[in-house]
């Protein structure tokens, strides 16, 4: 795309663009190019369609196709969005139908949309309850452009807020607008983003740095690369804005080198604005000079907290360090050094674009705005969400989640990863708040949700996350370094069924000790999975170590059931047991065949 010389310039091409995109209105197939959707398939499903279109003769000016970040319901993919309709479950032979049937016959082939709860197909997709109580604020923009395209960007209105920025406020109107739209850091910590960028902003400097941390590493949380894959030009236009406030030419995406995918699509973007002159010296004919880099992490998790990330930018170990100070005043290379995450910074364009006041309409008198979560684990729609902060658990895993498969009872939530909690049943009326969540033992955090049924374990959850947080601590601290350890060596002694009176209460007092004298996040929060579990399961702690018992079965050494020690498939179902005690054998053999692939290696030892 040629250079944008002004803001006249910019609006210009916006209008242009936007009017040709109005053209294609109905005529348009989205494709999810999600990670998700790519791995189940989605890439034969474009080169199918791609054959169909032009068996039936249907040219580029007649249908456009176009690959899009994520749509949401990853458990349903591929997916494909033509108009108001969403297909899922899309496979290669399916195009031939969808082109025949939906662009050129003009109807929707029902067999291939979601059926409510009624059994009728759901003709639209903002009428699946997966959607229905969906705010998309970050994620307006994935699932509807064409993540590489600056094209599509600009024409939904894409860097129009850089333009306002440059054109009509100072840095002081700018911070304004953060503060009163109430946005606070999505990482994890919950911190006031216009606060922290006044601070960096009244830092004096000849050389300020803006960063970005995409370094997303909670087991089962995606809502970063999720961003950066589908709307990475949110991404850079949020960081130019945060530079241009706090007087920063230089910026950093320090993203983890195992999302190629969102490092590959965010550097397309990055030379797209460049090219542009969005990106570079005198933005948009400016005076405004802010160059944009990518960095890749190698995996670390406690690079995710502020002062470890710097140290990894910096070519160091990356550890912790104490603070103050804080990287507002000395952060990389000893420089003022603003950092945010890929999702506040994707907030950004909105907010400034149509202010403050507009984006603090959604959300709770402390929280405002939405949150991105990432659900995952024993729940019927899997995938990436979009909620107004303060909606209750209970919607966001029955209402938007789809509930628990099988008819099994939901028993608990893990909020915020390995640094996070779990909440249980009698708390699913919680609003999803900071706040809230805290007084729980549980904290936001990136926005990871694993949702467990009656069959979890809760000391073994405990001890997975225990587990994680322990092979990734750096070790610069010994409270994190060692006792960690020992808290993992208890849970592990407890889930080996050999548990001894007085092991919860040196959990509890391990877990307040760490938490109150680790040097940074990662060890200040990593008894918060163990503390939590033993708050509002101590029962099932209890079970462990004097009953010698593990009800869910999930423990081995305290299965009393030979069939759950020896099964490689693990079909002991209550069902299957039944069959087996009553001696009506055939009718177990038949379950045993449906349930386990591999009777001819397992030799039924059950029997």
């Amino acid at each position: 795309m040629k250079k944008m010389a002004d803001f006249a310039a910019l609006t210009a091409a916006r209008d242009s663009l936007a009017a040709a995109r109005e053209n294609f209105k109905g005529r348009t197939v989205y494709l999810c190019a999600g990670g998700g959707c790519i791995a189940s398939g989605a890439l034969k499903v474009e080169k199918a369609l791609k054959t169909a279109v032009e068996a039936a003769e249907l040219s580029d000016t007649a249908v456009r196709t176009v690959y899009t970040g994520c749509m949401g319901p990853c458990a349903a993919g591929p997916l494909v969005q033509i108009g108001d309709s969403l297909y899922e479950h899309v496979c290669p032979e399916d195009a031939t139908e969808i082109v025949k049937e939906h662009l050129v016959g003009g109807k929707i082939v029902t067999r291939l949309v979601r059926e409510g709860a009624d059994g009728k197909p759901i003709l639209r997709r903002d009428d699946i309850p997966f959607f229905a109580k969906q705010t998309k604020l970050a994620l307006h923009n994935c699932g509807r452009i064409d993540p590489v395209s600056l094209e599509d960007y600009i024409a939904v209105d894409g860097y129009q807020a850089l333009a306002k920025a440059l054109s009509s406020m100072t840095p002081e109107d700018v911070v304004e607008q953060m503060k009163l739209s109430g946005l606070r850091g999505r990482g994890g910590a919950g911190f006031p983003t216009g606060t922290k960028w006044d601070f960096a902003r009244k830092t004096v400097s000849d050389v300020k740095y803006t960063l970005c941390n995409g370094d997303e590493g909670d087991p089962g949380a995606f809502m970063d690369r999720s961003v950066l894959e589908g709307d990475p030009h949110s991404l850079i236009e949020g960081m130019a804005i945060a530079a241009f406030t706090i007087g920063s030419a230089q910026g950093y995406a320090y993203v983890r080198a195992e999302y190629p995918l969102a490092v590959e699509r965010l550097r397309i973007a990055i030379a797209q604005a460049t090219e542009a002159g969005l990106l570079g010296s005198n933005i948009l004919g400016s005076a405004f000079t802010f160059n944009l880099e990518i960095r890749m992490g190698s995996g670390a998790f406690v690079c995710g907290e502020e002062t470890a990330l710097i140290a990894s930018l910096e070519g160091k170990r990356g550890e912790p360090r104490p603070r103050p100070p804080f990287p507002a005043v000395k952060g990389l290379w000893g420089k003022p050094s603003l950092l945010n995450n890929v999702e506040t910074y994707a907030n950004v364009p909105s907010i400034i674009l149509n202010g403050g006041n507009w984006y603090a309409g959604w959300g709770t008198e402390k929280s405002k705005g939405t949150k991105v979560f990432a659900l995952d684990g024993n729940i019927v729609n899997a995938g990436l969400v979009e909620v107004p902060i303060g909606t209750p658990l209970g919607d966001l895993v029955h209402d938007v989640g789809g509930g628990i498969p099988g008819g099994k009872q939901f028993k608990a939530a893990q909020l915020g990863g390995p640094s996070g909690g779990c909440v249980p049943r009698e708390y699913l009326s919680t609003p999803l708040d900071y706040e809230s969540l805290q007084e729980l033992g549980a904290i936001m955090g990136s926005g990871g949700v694993v949702v467990m049924d009656e069959d979890s374990c809760m000391v073994d959850v405990a001890r997975f996350f225990l587990e994680f947080v322990q092979e990734e601590s750096c070790g610069k601290c010994v409270p994190c370094r060692v006792g960690t350890k020992r808290m993992l060596e208890i849970v592990t002694r407890i889930c080996a069924g050999e548990g001894q009176e007085g092991d919860i209460e040196k959990l509890e007092e391990l877990g307040k000790q760490i938490k109150d004298t680790s040097l940074c996040g990662l060890g200040q929060t990593a008894p918060n999975p163990v503390l939590s579990t033993i708050r509002h399961f101590r029962h099932e702690y209890e079970e462990h170590i004097r009953q010698h018992k593990c009800t869910p079965g999930v423990c081995p050494a305290l299965v009393d059931s030979p069939c759950r020690s020896a099964c490689p498939a693990n079909v002991d179902i209550p069902g299957y047991l039944s069959l087996v005690g009553e001696g009506r054998i055939a009718e177990a053999l038949r379950l045993h065949r449906e349930r386990n692939p591999l009777a001819a290696v397992c030799a039924r030892v059950c029997f």
